[in-house]
């Protein structure tokens, strides 16, 4: 590796940043708790170095799918910590973006993950989605609950990821975790064989398309507990995408197998907190018997009201989990209001609960 690139892979693991990005003609920077910094001591860094900098992360096979496909997703250790690498083109001068792994997978206390997602690990069978935006913690929340299963429960645990993030080391359970383009060559070639490794959990690291969206539900549907991620930002936003990747004959009977699997969808979002780190606020859908008929009927504009009636059932809205941060004192009533789903509601529910 590049005595640049190390020396600022560990100044970003100093500093406990979340991601490094590297591109060419300006200065290196970091990502910490939600803000891009300056790496001290880097200027902006031309194409010529940048391009030694990042090729030098890249083994001579990984070389040679960079220079064919003009971008790589793969994931390596450096500096005593693991990190997940995007290299890719811009301006026709290689540039990258790191994101920084612990090598310990963080307990559900240090995520301040709600303890009733303890309860998903526990089922035999399902089907459950963690959703959110990009860099909002959807890996580690999932990392966290694989985690639980191997600690407390036992099985096969089977992850498919692009790349592997964490490394779950076996305690009750055996892990077979494989990564795209080193172990396997398709999502949906794995998800078929999975079938055949005798797997308790599955894990898709994205369902990208509906190949794999399709193999991850019957996957579930044949009596596996099967966990995902989904770039959306709420329960009926995710229901809605992945019934949309369907063509329209087949739409009805992807209801009806969805409805039938599905076990929670939870979407999350970090915010700043007010000690100055990101705290997660969810959204959390649990499948009753209500929700999965209005999955079947086709009506998921009705999942935001059945959420923000269902609290005995253990679901909780977005803008409820943010009210609870701010009568603890986690987060500020500014920052709840810019980051509602529905500023005005938010404000009603606080005014609400200071009477």
């Amino acid at each position: 590796m590049n005595t640049k690139m190390e020396e600022i892979l560990r100044y970003a693991v100093e500093h406990k940043a979340s991601d490094v990005h590297l591109i060419s003609d300006v200065s290196p920077k970091i990502r910490v708790n939600g803000e891009l910094l300056d790496v001290f001591g880097f200027e902006k860094v031309g194409n010529e170095i940048i391009s030694e900098m990042v090729l030098s992360l890249l083994t001579e096979k990984q070389l040679e799918i960079f220079k064919k496909e003009k971008e790589l997703d793969f994931s390596f250790e450096a500096v005593d910590i693991r990190f997940r690498a995007n290299v890719y083109l811009q301006k026709d001068t290689p540039s990258c973006a790191l994101r920084l792994i612990s090598s310990e997978i963080p307990t559900f206390e240090e995520l301040n993950i709600p303890n009733i997602l303890r309860d998903f690990t526990k089922y035999k069978q399902g089907f459950v989605l963690v959703t959110g935006p990009t860099g909002h913690g959807k890996s580690t929340t999932v990392a966290a609950l694989l985690e639980e299963i191997n600690r407390s429960i036992g099985g096969h645990i089977v992850t498919i990821e692009d790349p592997v993030e964490y490394l779950i080391k076996p305690e009750k359970a055996i892990i077979s975790q494989r990564e795209m383009g080193g172990d396997t060559n398709s999502f949906s070639l794995a998800l078929r064989s999975c079938l055949r490794q005798d797997p308790n959990v599955v894990f898709l690291g994205e369902m990208r398309d509906l190949e794999s969206t399709s193999s991850a539900l019957t996957i579930a549907e044949t009596g596996h507990l099967v966990f995902s991620v989904l770039h959306t930002n709420s329960a009926a936003q995710t229901v809605d995408r992945i019934v949309d990747q369907f063509p329209s004959g087949s739409k009805d009977q992807i209801r009806v197998q969805l409805a039938t699997v599905i076990t929670a969808i939870v979407s999350q979002r970090l915010v700043p907190a007010i000690d100055g780190s990101r705290i997660p606020v969810f959204e959390i859908l649990i499948a009753t018997p209500a929700v999965r008929n209005v999955i079947r009927e086709g009506k998921t504009f009705m999942i935001d009201n059945i959420i923000q009636t269902s609290s005995d059932a253990g679901m909780i809205s977005f803008d409820t989990y943010m009210t609870k941060l701010v009568l603890e004192g986690k987060v500020t009533e500014e920052v709840a209001m810019t980051y509602a789903a529905n500023a005005i509601e938010l404000q009603s529910k606080l005014r609400r609960q200071k009477l």
